[in-house]
């Protein structure tokens, strides 16, 4: 115990005000035994804590990432040759015989989801490798959500939807920029593709005494209660055709889970079912930087 409450990462595990995930660690008698511990609150501000050997879990899992991560590897170079011959072929449609020309799109659109999907894959992987990410420099979001609005909005394409984006240039993290941009332009994107023609997205980006905190919130399709804790999970889906209509892989909001936990931050989900989500990434005040620097309000 002496050992454990030295520990940097329990230490800041213990004094966060949540446990509703349990903290996974090297052992600091033995670091190739883990250890996974749980704390809960009782009586008069005391707490209970819980300690299991977790090794043989955390081994096959390890097996589980490895081999996806190998997988996904071999199998990018044989579809980057597929889809390359795919694209010369349609180039010169011209001299494809009709019949063949809609097959060879649609093998070419669906080549380029299988690319996607490798690429999350990989991606995910890579988040998973390390515990914190190595440019752990500060990261001026507000310019940083200036730009995914700017993509969100050209994916809106003619639906005019309404994206506002509202944002405290003076708050910046200590992190990845890209890391960080993969994991907002999910949450934005994702808005984008399940909010119908003339609705309204809102992207909000504050800092308080408890940390610094980004909201994505849309009027969409919703999201029924009894999905929500599962919704970080790889590949789940709410329903069997909600990716497939979107193009997405169903492992986006996976991504943005691994990409918090790395910036030792969490994600909140609220949602009703016709009336739209709210997806909030909240920091700790280690995370965040501040700048002297005025507000970027856009309503635009």
């Amino acid at each position: 115990m002496t050992n454990l409450v030295r520990h940097p990462r329990f230490k800041e595990y213990f004094e966060q005000d949540s446990y509703a995930e349990p903290l996974e660690i090297p052992s600091p008698a033995n670091d190739r035994v883990r250890i996974q511990l749980y704390i809960t609150r009782y009586g008069n501000n005391e707490h209970l804590m819980l300690v299991r050997d977790v090794t043989r879990i955390h081994q096959l899992e390890q097996m589980r990432k490895d081999f996806i991560a190998n997988v996904s590897h071999e199998l990018r170079t044989p579809l980057t040759v597929i889809c390359g011959y795919l694209e010369t072929l349609l180039d010169n449609v011209e001299e494809v015989n009709p019949r063949w020309s809609r097959a060879l799109q649609q093998m070419q659109q669906q080549g380029g989801r299988m690319q996607t999907l490798l690429n999350d894959l990989l991606l995910l992987a890579k988040l998973e490798a390390t515990d914190y990410p190595s440019d752990n420099q500060p990261v001026p979001i507000d310019v940083l959500l200036q730009s995914i609005k700017s993509d969100a909005q050209a994916l809106s394409g003619e639906r005019n939807q309404r994206i506002t984006l509202e944002a405290d240039a003076s708050v910046q993290l200590k992190g990845s920029e890209a890391e960080l941009r993969s994991a907002f332009s999910n949450l934005v994107f994702n808005a984008v593709k399940y909010t119908p023609a003339e609705g309204n997205i809102r992207i909000r980006w504050w800092g308080d005494e408890q940390g610094a905190h980004l909201s994505v919130q849309d009027s969409g399709i919703g999201i029924d209660n009894k999905h929500l804790p599962r919704l970080t999970e790889r590949f789940y889906r709410v329903d069997s055709s909600r990716n497939s209509n979107t193009g997405g892989t169903g492992l986006g909001l996976a991504i943005v889970k691994h990409v918090l936990l790395r910036h030792r931050a969490r994600l909140e989900i609220s949602s009703v079912l016709g009336h739209g989500s709210t997806f909030t990434c909240h920091f700790v005040p280690a995370q965040v930087k501040k700048n002297r620097t005025q507000s970027l309000t856009d309503q635009r």
